[in-house]
């Protein structure tokens, strides 16, 4: 058999343990030697993406039986934009590999991992705005944000996941620190909260031209704070936050 053919033998293995079977092993061609490498190397990624949700399943179990919603938001640190927060219950008969914190995803598989969320879990959205940020301070104004996230959600949750916080809504809830790494429920509900709030920010790149925000989100880049020396403030920047509060108002 040519070794093309075997490639493609080798890449319809399903498990490590016919892959180490299967009689390609004998074969000594490198070609046929470098598939089997790379076929184990896929396999084995999957297997450690299957482990990998099951351990961040941890405090979802704690509460078996329950119906248990992922809370975590993006944009408590910019200069500029809504602080935004998402709900996420994820349904029992679907895994979602890959699940992490949505900053060590990358931008497209966060984008398809987006997609897989809205298509199969319950998602609730909320935003603040700047104006509220600026009124109630940005800790407040995150509480805020989560507890309208809850609200959407088609179903009310027993219980509460969220990253390193607590909301005094009347549901029963666990505070994870650094819960986006250790949660899946929270890890979907950063993942949906990250890539709602780049999308506003690329749109806003789109209404004011100049201040690069499709690219820094409203962050206090240098390239930001050069924008905002040449042109001002605008609508979206917190004016409670510095160096706006002193150097721009």
């Amino acid at each position: 058999m040519k070794v093309s053919d075997i490639k493609i033998k080798i890449n319809e293995i399903k498990n490590l343990d016919d892959l180490k079977s299967s009689p390609f092993q004998d074969d000594q061609r490198t070609g046929v030697k470098n598939a089997l490498k790379s076929r184990a190397r896929q396999l084995q990624k999957e297997v450690d993406l299957i482990e990998k949700y099951k351990n961040m399943m941890i405090y979802e179990n704690e509460h078996y039986g329950k119906v248990i919603a992922g809370i975590d938001e993006a944009g408590r640190g910019p200069l500029a934009g809504e602080v935004v927060a998402a709900a996420v219950i994820l349904p029992l008969d679907h895994d979602f590999l890959g699940l992490d914190d949505s900053k060590k995803i990358p931008a497209k598989r966060r984008d398809t991992l987006r997609q897989e969320i809205l298509a199969y879990a319950d998602v609730g959205l909320g935003v603040a705005t700047p104006e509220e940020i600026d009124r109630y301070n940005i800790y407040e104004a995150t509480k805020l944000a989560m507890k309208r996230a809850v609200d959407q959600l088609s179903v009310k949750p027993d219980h509460l996941l969220i990253d390193a916080m607590t909301l005094d809504n009347g549901i029963a809830q666990t505070s994870v620190i650094k819960g986006d790494a250790k949660s899946n429920s929270i890890a979907a509900a950063s993942i949906i909260a990250k890539t709602t709030r780049d999308a506003l920010m690329t749109k806003y790149g789109e209404e004011y031209p100049g201040y690069g925000f499709e690219q820094h989100m409203g962050y206090g880049t240098k390239n930001h704070l050069i924008a905002l020396e040449e042109y001002g403030i605008t609508p979206l920047h917190r004016k409670s936050f510095e160096p706006i509060k002193s150097k721009f108002l």
